[in-house]
């Protein structure tokens, strides 16, 4: 544990706070429930961030205007289930390489998306509930947030359970963390093309996104953009439309970009707004990662209904032991139609409703909560039903009082290995970093989610 002069709550054993039981099982009850240990070492924490920024006020300026952002405690998860969700990423990268596949998304994604462009994308995201018979994937993102951040996080944190911790091959390090993502950046800049990419490293960068600055997650481009000058490459953070492609070359206010690391959830380049990297990115001029490409192949909702699908994948030819990971993992889904709409009315209680290119939980429904109204809208299409799984939960201290909050698990990876592992609290429906004692949390992968906690 760290000094109590440098975290913000000793740790303590607790009884389950009185809203709700999880299912038992390999969600970690004993230890997620039980265990209130904080392992935060806030200090650590600041001066990482202002080793990476340079500016002591930027960790203060972020406490301040993101008090939810990080929570103090971490979230145990144990190594088989951890070797269960990469296993699951190699079985999905698997059907995404089928021709069948191929074929498949092709058939219904727009033009833009049908030409593999080289780049595969930086920090994909898969997010997973935990439940009582393992991790159960609940959706892949292909601009997944919070990377960076959760790195800092994951060094400020110590263990309070040294005996239940055990070794993985993700990288251990910050530093080690930090190689790996720059190593994807470095290799998307070499898959854009012959003569493009290689023959020179990667020089100059730009972070998109809409507004950048009033993203929630805006102080990770700044991060992004000091870990990227600090290997001595030129980076600059930007909204779409301050991008030029002049037929050959794209340019930030008259300077050359190389690659454009793409926060947008524009994810098909359609607003006039990305005109320019659109352009661009038709051309084949500049490493745009995501793209449009990976989204369609992976990000959109349609897929999670081939992915639950035995028979489908196996008429696609994927190997036996790649169907039988997806069986257990992927949660059954079905495309929401007009011809649909009654039995899914009917099993809604079971349900979660996701539009196709949704993200951050904006417009998707738990069936539960729904009205006549809104799944009258949904029942025209454009959705998918999954089969509701609940997420686990994580007692944590608020005020010196214990809480539960709900909890996901998302791995990060790169060209499907995990490159980190990390945890989100929170209350209500999605996650929303507004939840006190909620936000990014760390994972510790332990040898046995149901060993006492070791806690004194």
């Amino acid at each position: 544990m760290p000094d109590d002069d440098t975290s913000t709550a000793k740790p303590v054993m607790v009884p389950a706070p009185a809203l709700g039981s999880p299912a038992p099982g390999r969600s970690g009850k004993p230890l997620n429930v039980a265990c209130a240990c904080v392992t935060l070492n806030q200090t650590r924490l600041d001066q990482a961030l202002t080793d990476a920024f340079g500016d002591r006020a930027f960790a203060a300026s972020l406490r301040d205007s993101h008090p939810h952002l990080v929570s103090a405690q971490p979230v145990f998860v144990s190594a088989a289930d951890v070797e269960a969700i990469a296993k699951a990423v190699t079985a999905i990268e698997a059907v995404a390489a089928r021709p069948a596949f191929e074929h498949l998304v092709n058939a219904r994604a727009p033009d833009i998306a049908k030409t593999p462009p080289g780049p595969i994308g930086v920090f994909m995201g898969y997010d997973f509930h935990m439940s009582a018979g393992g991790p159960r994937l609940i959706e892949v993102n292909t601009n997944a947030g919070g990377g960076l951040l959760n790195a800092h996080l994951r060094e400020a944190h110590r263990t309070c359970c040294h005996d239940l911790t055990t070794t993985t091959r993700l990288p251990a390090t910050l530093d080690a963390t930090l190689d790996a993502y720059m190593a994807a950046f470095n290799a998307e800049w070499q898959r854009i093309g012959p003569n493009k990419g290689a023959g020179r490293p990667l020089a100059s960068v730009a972070i998109v996104d809409r507004a950048p600055s009033s993203q929630y997650l805006y102080p990770e481009f700044r991060l992004f953009e000091q870990m990227f000058r600090a290997r001595g490459i030129d980076a600059a953070i930007a909204d779409p439309d301050e991008l030029v492609f002049d037929g050959e070359q794209l340019t930030l206010h008259g300077r050359r970009i190389d690659l454009v690391y793409n926060r947008l959830t524009d994810f098909y380049l359609d607003d006039p707004a990305s005109a320019a990297l659109r352009a661009s990115y038709v051309a084949g001029t500049t490493a745009i990662t995501p793209n449009p490409w990976v989204h369609a192949h992976y990000a959109d909702k349609r897929n999670l209904v081939v992915l639950s699908d035995s028979a489908a994948l196996a008429g696609m030819g994927l190997e036996e032991e790649h169907i039988a990971t997806l069986r257990d993992v992927v949660p059954a889904t079905s495309l929401v139609t007009p011809q649909t709409a009654d039995a899914n009315w009917a099993a809604r209680k079971h349900l979660f409703f996701k539009p196709f290119g949704g993200h951050g939980g904006k417009a998707a429904y738990r069936g539960d909560k729904l009205t006549r109204t809104v799944f009258a809208e949904i029942a025209k299409g454009g959705y998918i039903a999954q089969e509701l799984v609940a997420p686990s939960v994580r007692t944590v201290m608020v005020d010196g009082v214990p809480q539960l909050l709900k909890a996901d698990v998302r791995a990060y990876t790169y060209d499907g290995q995990i490159q980190l592992v990390a945890a989100r609290l929170y209350q209500g429906q999605m996650t929303n970093f507004r939840t006190p004692g909620g936000g990014f949390a760390p994972v510790l992968i332990v040898a046995d989610v149901m060993a006492a906690c070791g806690c004194k």
